[in-house]
């Protein structure tokens, strides 16, 4: 390893510290810049991407998975981006695992601004900002279609959590398939722009994300079916739970599911928030956690 700059350091082609995942694949960086640390070679691992302007429950949906697989042991690899990849990498900071992200400008400039603060958060996690330019470059357009081959390459696993018809997340997802790696994709509803890059993706053979348990079995690891991890709820709580789901639901509409008056369905709600089993994403909209 060179040390390129303060906290900066390069690892080479060829060298033996350049990660395996990498060195085994054609059109690889002959160089990686790397702030704290790259994601093991021996540790399982999934790239979680998806569109910047996502919705709510895309967003949730990024959040929840990236902390059930960093919680099972897997690294989150992503690209730091606004939207589904930070949400990822936030869940995965919630986990036990670090995350890792891969950007399309030196690992020294954090892009976008915006996401100072996961950055700084990554590194202090002893997670890694790894990019194939050299310090100080700026983000530009076409270099970012260019580090998703990165972030696939890292990965095991890619998953799209949302993604338009044509988005830079499906090229991850090609990427992917390129290198040999299995990709996955939430979906979503029919008639939602969000989801049809995703079900575009189902339709052409990628697995249904349907829950996070599924895709640990790409590593051999047991979800946790204990009796204890089931939830028991009383008769009144389990109905309004029941009518949840991962899609933000408005409180009329549990209102008129439960038959029960606005004051106690909201008095139930507030006893599942309370539980850290139900969240309120939006004013009166209300999604299982």
């Amino acid at each position: 390893m060179e040390e390129i700059k303060s906290k900066i350091y390069c690892i080479e082609k060829g060298s033996s510290s350049y990660p395996k995942r990498l060195s085994s694949l054609p059109g690889m960086p002959e160089k990686l810049y790397v702030m704290g640390k790259v994601p093991k070679d021996d540790r399982p691992s999934i790239a979680i991407v998806g569109a910047r302007m996502c919705s709510a429950y895309g967003r949730i949906q990024a959040f929840s998975y990236g902390k059930y697989l960093s919680n099972a042991g897997v690294q989150v690899i992503s690209g730091l981006a606004l939207g589904i990849d930070a949400e990822g990498h936030k869940g995965a900071l919630e986990g036990n695992t670090p995350t890792f992200a891969v950007l399309g400008s030196g690992a020294d400039v954090c892009y976008p601004a915006a996401n100072r603060h996961l950055y700084e958060r990554i590194l202090r996690n002893g997670g890694g900002i790894i990019s194939e330019y050299p310090p100080g470059t700026l983000p530009r357009n076409y270099f970012f279609p260019a580090r998703n081959r990165i972030i696939s390459a890292f990965a095991d696993v890619v998953l799209v959590v949302e993604a338009k018809e044509k988005s830079g997340s499906l090229i991850t997802a090609g990427c992917g398939l390129e290198q040999g790696k299995s990709i996955y994709a939430i979906p979503g509803a029919v008639n939602d722009a969000l989801s049809r890059g995703c079900h575009k993706l189902i339709y052409d053979g990628a697995g249904i994300a349907y829950c996070p348990e599924i895709l640990l079995e790409e590593w051999g690891i047991s979800a946790k079916t204990e009796e204890k991890n089931k939830l028991v709820l009383a008769t009144d709580l389990d109905l309004v739970y029941s009518c949840l789901d991962l899609r933000p639901k408005n409180l009329d509409i549990l209102i008129r599911e439960t038959g029960f008056s606005p004051g106690k369905t909201s008095s139930l709600l507030t006893e599942l928030k309370l539980m850290g089993i139900v969240q309120e994403v939006a004013r009166q909209y209300y999604v299982r956690i």
